[in-house]
C-alpha cells in the first residue's frame, strides 16, 4: 500500500501520482477533478470550497463518479482551503461520491480516516479521460485607459504580461500552505477571486492582506454568487464579499458586483 499524497493544490500532483490516493486542498469543481483523473490518481479528496452556486465546489465528485473514481470533499468550516496539511489534520467530509461510498467512506468522517480507507482498498489508477482546459480570455469591453481586464479560470494562468492589469479569476482567495509568495505570481493592478465560503480561519480570503502589502487591490466574490473555478461566472455573477484596503481606497466595497468593483478600480487615479 502506497502512502497517500497530501498537497496544497491539485496542480502539485507529480507524474508519479498515478495509482496513488491523494488529498488535494483545491476546490472540488470539475476542472480540479479532471486534473486529478488526468494524473491517474486512484482516488482523491478535495475541498468543498463552500459548495456555493450550482454546487460548483463539489461538482467534480459526480464527474469522477462517471469514471468510477472514488472521491470526496471536506468542509470549508473544518479545514483551510489551499492547505493540504491542515485538511489532513482537521478536515471532515461533507460530500462523498458513490464509488467512495461503496468503500465505506461517509459524510462526517475525518479526512485522515477516509484517506486510510481509500489507500487500503488497493484501487486502480483513474481511466483515461478526455482533454479539458482552463480558459483565459480578455474582457475587451471592460478595458480602460490602457489597462486590460483578463478573465482566468485559475490564478495559475497569470502571466508576466498581466503586470499592471486587472485579473478576474475563478480561483479561491486562499494562500497555498499559508505562503505569501503564492498570492499572485506577477504585480497585477488588481485581482478578484472566489471566497470559497470564507471558511475556517478566514482561509478563503487570505490572499487579500498579502496583496495589500504589495499595493495590489484585491477582492473576493461570494461562492454563493459565482461558480468557483469559472472566471466568467466571477465576472458576470459575482457579488463582492471582501475587499482589501487598497481596493477600498479605489472605491471597492462589499456588495458591489464584480463588474462594478473592477470599474471603480479602473476609474481610480492614484
Amino acid at each position: 500500500m502506497r502512502d497517500p499524497l497530501v498537497l496544497d493544490s491539485v496542480t502539485h500532483l507529480p507524474a508519479e501520482a498515478r495509482g496513488c490516493v491523494a488529498l488535494c486542498a483545491s476546490h472540488g469543481a470539475v476542472f480540479a477533478a479532471w486534473y486529478a483523473a488526468d494524473r491517474g490518481v486512484a482516488a482523491v479528496i478535495l475541498h468543498d470550497a463552500g459548495i456555493g452556486r450550482d454546487r460548483a465546489g463539489i461538482a467534480g465528485l459526480a464527474w469522477l463518479a462517471a469514471y468510477g473514481v472514488p472521491a470526496a470533499a471536506l468542509g470549508h468550516r473544518t479545514a483551510r482551503i489551499g492547505d493540504g496539511a491542515d485538511c489532513a489534520a482537521r478536515g471532515v467530509l461533507t460530500a462523498v461520491n458513490l464509488p467512495a461510498q461503496a468503500l465505506g467512506v461517509a459524510v462526517g468522517m475525518r479526512a485522515a480516516e477516509a484517506l486510510r480507507l481509500l489507500a487500503a482498498a488497493d484501487l486502480p489508477p483513474a481511466p483515461p479521460v478526455p482533454p479539458m482546459a482552463e480558459t483565459r480570455s480578455e474582457l475587451a469591453l471592460a478595458a480602460q485607459g490602457g489597462v486590460r481586464v483578463v478573465a482566468l479560470d485559475s490564478n495559475s494562468l497569470v502571466r508576466a504580461e498581466d503586470a499592471g492589469h486587472v485579473i478576474v479569476t475563478g480561483s479561491h482567495g486562499g494562500l497555498l500552505g499559508g505562503r505569501p509568495e503564492t498570492a499572485v505570481k506577477h504585480p497585477v493592478r488588481a485581482a478578484v477571486y472566489n471566497d470559497a465560503g470564507i471558511g475556517i480561519d478566514r482561509a478563503g480570503i487570505s490572499r487579500l492582506p498579502v496583496l495589500d502589502a504589495r499595493g495590489i487591490a484585491a477582492a473576493t466574490v461570494s461562492a454563493e454568487s459565482a461558480r468557483i473555478g469559472e472566471a466568467l461566472s466571477t465576472w458576470r455573477d459575482g457579488i463582492v464579499s471582501a475587499v482589501n484596503e487598497t481596493a477600498a481606497r479605489m472605491g471597492g466595497r462589499i456588495g458591489q458586483t464584480c463588474r462594478d468593483i473592477v470599474a471603480a478600480i479602473l476609474d481610480h487615479r492614484s
